[in-house]
């Protein structure tokens, strides 16, 4: 039987940051890392604002770095996918590429995806001019005319933060009312680098090498029209990565996030949660990479009572 005293679920910063304090407590952890490992950093190009890097560094070869850490303190890493959970009873119960395995004590790690527009477009500038995370890319739109998708709260704290870089910053709503906070819509209202464009969907992200306009489409009247920018922000939610954990008795709120009490802890004794995959504020590596710290240490803390 493969049995493990700790097993983290997630490659992510907050996966492999809590690999690298589990390995080093000895608590000899397994972590899946998914067939698709890395998490948002892995779509991520220059990284500036992880410390301990002067110069910026690729998100891919961050999470490298991670993963190598995390091995050379004897965590062992399986590029597969958990596909169903069971906390119900102990030992707990995963599965995953078919087989079992049991664990004392589980980190849910899992983080949350972005959601996209779904364009070929899109998908193939992202990195290089398309973001979904203002406070990760903006530093590098610099004088630049930006465009942020999106009518909610996330939207609109998007296009404040951009500000603080780009000339000039462009809502787009495929509506013509937000859906945001009054407090929200009038933050972005009155701040005269803001404009809105509203009725209006993306229909193609223009550039090849990188982003230099967009096609637009007006949804009322079905006028098609080019918009020159140099940035795309699609804010319009995230998706957190918990549908394995469906029955598996981990509470999830409305929205699918794990629900977490007091620091890492789940609603099951032994079950912590790190990252994204509970973190609807922050969405940060480095705080990932800090809640994949205190997971570890409180999953250390339990095992060493069980003993």
């Amino acid at each position: 039987m493969n049995s493990y005293k700790l097993t983290i679920i997630g490659s992510g910063p907050a996966g492999l940051t809590a690999g690298i304090y589990a390995g080093r407590a000895e608590l000899g952890p397994v972590l899946f890392g998914g067939t698709t490992y890395g998490g948002q950093l892995m779509l991520t190009t220059e990284v500036g604002n992880y410390p301990g890097f002067v110069d910026d560094i690729l998100g891919p070869d961050l999470i490298t770095r991670m993963i190598d850490q995390a091995k050379r303190f004897g965590t062992e890493i399986i590029f597969q996918n958990v596909e169903k959970a069971d906390f119900s009873q102990k030992p707990f119960k995963l599965w995953a590429d078919s087989q079992e395995y049991q664990a004392a004590s589980v980190i849910i790690a899992t983080g949350a995806n972005a959601m996209w527009l779904g364009l070929p477009s899109e998908q193939k500038l992202i990195g290089r001019g398309v973001s979904s995370c203002a406070p990760c890319d903006g530093f590098f739109f610099k004088s630049k005319r930006v465009v942020v998708v999106g009518g909610g709260d996330t939207a609109m704290e998007e296009a404040l933060f951009l500000t603080k870089f780009a000339s000039e910053v462009t809502v787009i709503h495929r509506r013509d009312t937000l859906r945001a906070s009054k407090i929200m819509q009038k933050r972005a209202q009155d701040n005269p680098k803001i404009k809105f464009m509203w009725d209006t969907a993306v229909e193609e992200v223009l550039g090849e090498k990188e982003v230099t306009g967009l096609k637009l489409k007006n949804v009322k009247t079905g006028e098609i029209s080019e918009f020159a920018a140099e940035g795309l922000f699609v804010a319009i939610g995230h998706i957190p990565n918990t549908k394995f954990l469906e029955g598996s008795g981990v509470e999830l709120d409305e929205k699918g996030y794990v629900k977490i009490y007091n620091e890492s802890r789940t609603n099951i004794e032994g079950v912590f949660t790190a990252g994204d995959v509970h973190d609807t504020v922050y969405r940060q590596a480095v705080t990932a990479a800090g809640a994949g710290c205190k997971a570890a240490m409180d999953a250390e803390k339990y095992l060493a009572e069980l003993a």
